[in-house]
């Protein structure tokens, strides 16, 4: 870990930066190829918590919907006796029950209509974009430099990039809850971008290449541990409670967008950060 640290922080900046740029320019071509599926919160849908009255796996039971349903889009999480099951398209909740009296006891019907789907989406556009500005102008206006400010945003619109497109690539839906990831991804991505910034730009305690080092210490450490929380996370959902999909989304996607961190953090923003200072920025 040493070693990597110091290669980092001592060596030549310029061929890091491209790395975190490569991946966010394959993301976001990923993501304009493949898209981003919506769960559905968003979409509009059916989402249906069932008692089973007999034995079935997950498979079982969305081959037995989808073909007394005749739709396509069907998703199923079991845990023990109870299962909930996602239905794209609206479902009547009588013929629901008509269908599967035999196999299912329904304990909760919920449809999400298409109004609601487009009022969802608006905010999250809103809730993203306000977050940039917001987050701009903060930055700006603690450091009073436009290319640390700019090498900021770029490095958590960078993170954004990457942990959407892992959400596309992994299959992970777009819902309010992995949105809420998602800003939280945001806020983490500027602590610790705020962390490198501030140890270079407002210390003067060592060099350029001790103060880098310093701050990657650091950073990576809290990174590390944060990372490893979610990774638990995930596993004792995934085994133990697999009918939480909110929290497998959100820590997927945690997962994900703190591994896209440490890319965007401290190969992008700290090389940009030391070509600017060894230009003379920020005297």
């Amino acid at each position: 870990m040493v070693d990597i640290i110091k290669y980092i922080t001592r060596q030549s900046h310029k061929p890091l930066i491209l790395i975190p740029v490569i991946l966010m320019i394959l993301s976001l071509l990923y993501l304009g190829a493949f898209g981003l599926n919506e769960g559905v919160d968003l979409k509009g849908g059916t989402m249906v918590t069932v008692e089973l009255k007999q034995s079935m796996t997950e498979s079982q039971i969305t081959d037995l919907v989808q073909s007394n349903l005749g739709v396509s889009d069907v998703k199923t999480s079991l845990s023990g006796n109870t299962a909930t099951i996602t239905i794209s398209g609206n479902v009547d909740q009588a013929n629901f029950d008509q269908k599967f009296s035999n196999q299912f006891n329904i304990l909760s019907f919920r449809s999400v209509g298409a109004l609601l789907s487009q009022a969802a989406m608006d905010q999250i556009v809103y809730a993203l974009l306000f977050a940039f500005i917001f987050m701009a102008i903060t930055v700006f206006f603690v450091f009073r430099d436009l290319v640390p400010s700019a090498a900021i945003v770029l490095s958590a619109l960078c993170n954004i990039s990457i942990a959407v497109g892992s959400m596309s690539l992994f299959g992970i839906p777009l819902s309010v809850a992995s949105v809420g990831a998602l800003l939280m991804l945001i806020g983490y991505g500027v602590d610790t971008d705020i962390l490198l910034t501030t140890r270079l730009l407002k210390r003067h305690a060592g060099d350029l290449d001790d103060r880098a080092e310093g701050a990657c210490r650091t950073g990576i450490t809290l990174t590390f541990a944060a990372l490893a929380s979610m990774v638990v996370l995930f596993v004792v959902v995934k085994v133990f409670i697999p009918s939480a999909q909110v929290l497998e989304d959100i820590s997927a996607v945690l997962i994900m967008g703190l591994l896209s961190d440490l890319l965007s953090t401290w190969l992008m923003n700290l090389g940009i950060l030391k070509w600017h200072m060894e230009r003379g920025g920020h005297n």
